[in-house]
């Protein structure tokens, strides 16, 4: 049944009326199996018994969480696997962006409370979080190169976490987002509780912690949560396209500048210091690829504000 089914309008909000029982319901079903695949694969990869499935598009490699029967929740086993997937598209220096996705209709539903219920330690914690993945698995990562969320169905709980991780959110419409790990008493450590105030701001951020409510895709898009709102059934497509086109330009100038907006964030101690960081890692890529670009304009390309060069026919 579409989640529409259960939406209605309370002060302007979207509410889900039966949304948190549904979601209760979804964590406690058995875990199912797990299998690897790499990021490397030039082709589509069979989906069937694997949890983490990838498909390289070109420049762009998709990573899906495939156990739909439990609406994508994470155990320690697929978290691994997340983790050494995403592990190896920051190392491949021929691959430009990663989008991270649900098969079947959710992106991910949090960690597997089946699992966690019957037994604890099977969730292992690194309790510094320099030295190992997170619970949800590539949690505590910064990666060197963009990645893109495909938002479908519930992101929810540590699933939620994981949509944060991304640099960019393309949500469908009947998405649903929320810290609905709130009433069973499990904590936001695969920071939640880091990115989502910087993201939004901390009394919005306060407001979805300490109420673990559901948030539909449009005032996400308002929050600025999400970046795009696309029609059901098309993130992934849509994902896709927008890593395509975030992959098309000068990569070194992309990166140095998405890593300063990432340093002036969370790691500068000032603003004189965020800003020296902007120049020395901006300085060298003006050697590097802007002269080169500026050739480019002196030519004729980019005039009227046209990005791409099928535009400029």
């Amino acid at each position: 049944m579409a989640l529409r089914a259960f939406r209605f309008v309370v002060n302007g909000h979207f509410r889900l009326r039966s949304s948190l029982a549904r979601y209760e319901e979804l964590s406690l079903i058995t875990a199912g199996r797990l299998c690897y695949s790499s990021a490397a694969s030039d082709h589509p990869t069979q989906t069937a018994g694997q949890t983490v499935v990838t498909e390289r598009k070109g420049v762009v490699v998709t990573v899906g969480i495939n156990r739909s029967e439990v609406r994508n929740a994470v155990n320690q086993e697929t978290a691994q696997r997340l983790t050494k997937e995403l592990s190896a598209f920051n190392q491949d220096d021929t691959l430009s962006v990663a989008v991270l996705h649900g098969i079947g209709g959710n992106f991910c539903a949090g960690y597997d409370l089946k699992e966690l219920s019957q037994d604890a330690s099977s969730v292992k914690l690194e309790q510094d979080v320099s030295q190992g993945p997170g619970p949800m698995g590539p949690s505590r990562m910064r990666l060197s190169k963009p990645l893109i969320a495909a938002v479908s169905g519930f992101a929810v709980a540590g699933g939620f976490e994981l949509a944060l991780l991304a640099d960019i959110r393309v949500v469908e419409e009947s998405a649903i987002m929320g810290v609905f790990c709130r009433r069973f008493g499990v904590p936001l450590i695969d920071g939640g509780t880091v990115r989502l105030p910087a993201l939004i701001g901390l009394s919005r951020a306060l407001d979805l912690i300490l109420t673990g409510r559901p948030v539909g895709a449009q005032e996400a898009l308002a929050y600025g949560l999400a970046n795009r709102v696309v029609p059901d059934g098309q993130a992934l497509q849509a994902a896709v396209e927008l890593a395509e086109q975030i992959s098309s330009f000068p990569q070194l100038c992309l990166r140095a500048d998405r890593n300063s907006a990432y340093h002036s964030t969370f790691d500068s101690s000032s603003f004189t210091e965020a800003m020296q960081f902007e120049m020395d890692h901006g300085q060298p890529i003006i050697s590097a690829e802007s002269v080169k670009g500026a050739g480019r304009f002196a030519a004729g390309a980019g005039r009227g504000g046209r990005f791409f060069e099928s535009d400029q026919k």
